[in-house]
């Protein structure tokens, strides 16, 4: 099968691409640097320059592909629009990816929420996430118009991906922050808890998905949650450093900007991906994101 995958050089895409190649399938990635193109082509993946701008780009490379996987952007609506354009009447698989700040609250790290959600509960968006929510509404309607749509709603990732960028995005920054100023921090006072996968367990979905899922299929992706006062101390211990501290919310949001600091880390995020072990069989192996920080996180 040949795909078309944007975001080739992220994290999360990169981590697709890999696990996908080593099915069989041939990998077409999207690139906006000549010298990425060249580091994706050495890696197996056929380079495409380009971005989500272009929409006659993307529709074209969908009409070729047999298969279209979204890494890159989870709120950009008029490449998804263009991609469900081009894809419309084919029965081709399209998977989206999305994240589960879809479900966040306002905590800023003060509280955690009992509220857990699994692909059959409600959502009611804290605004900054509505046009996501639609958008991954926009795609699960999509199968009535003949497009095998899956969303894949990814929960916190860990692990070291096998691409070009080899980092997420949550854990990552505290660590970044703890090095650059020798203090570990949590928004708030860290009692917000968030769902997590790996990300080889992850990539593993993805493919499930893609050889299995149905028409408007919607899944979380977890496989365990923790806190952000537990993953901090995890952190500390890992790096051989003091407690963990508060980080006021206000001084976050000035460092890391609104989004970052309020959604991505001070914010309660939990779901229960029940769908994607029911319908496709997925079995990740990796449950401890805590374990992972204390003994695989690297260091240097």
């Amino acid at each position: 099968m040949t795909i078309f995958l944007t975001g080739a050089t992220g994290f999360i895409g990169g981590a697709v691409a890999f696990r996908l190649k080593a099915s069989g399938h041939r990998i077409r990635g999207l690139v906006r640097s000549p010298e990425k193109a060249e580091r994706l082509r050495a890696l197996g993946i056929e380079p495409v320059l380009g971005d989500l701008s272009d929409t006659a780009l993307l529709a074209r490379e969908a009409e070729t592909a047999d298969a279209v996987v979204n890494t890159a952007d989870s709120d950009d609506r008029p490449a998804v629009e263009a991609f469900l354009d081009a894809l419309a009447g084919s029965g081709k698989p399209f998977l989206h990816t999305s994240g589960t700040s879809v479900v966040a609250d306002d905590a800023r790290g003060e509280w955690a929420s009992d509220r857990v959600y699994d692909e059959d509960t409600p959502v009611e968006p804290v605004p900054g996430k509505a046009a996501r929510v639609a958008i991954d509404r926009m795609i699960v309607d999509a199968a009535g118009r003949g497009v095998r749509a899956i969303v894949l709603c990814n929960s916190l990732i860990y692990g070291t991906g096998p691409g070009l960028h080899p980092d997420s995005v949550q854990i990552p920054t505290l660590v970044a922050e703890a090095r650059r100023t020798g203090v570990v921090r949590h928004i708030g006072r860290g009692l917000n808890i968030w769902s997590n996968v790996h990300v080889d367990d992850m990539a593993d979905l993805y493919a499930l998905a893609l050889d299995r899922a149905p028409a408007g299929a919607f899944y979380y992706v977890e496989n365990g949650e923790a806190s952000f006062a537990e993953a901090a101390a995890a952190i500390a211990r890992r790096l051989g450093l003091a407690a963990p501290r508060p980080w006021p919310a206000d001084e976050a949001i000035a460092a890391l900007g609104f989004g970052h600091a309020v959604y991505a880390l001070g914010s309660n995020s939990r779901v229960r991906g029940k769908r994607a072990r029911a319908e496709l069989g997925w079995a990740p192996k990796h449950a401890s994101l805590i374990e992972w920080i204390e003994t695989e996180m690297p260091v240097g």
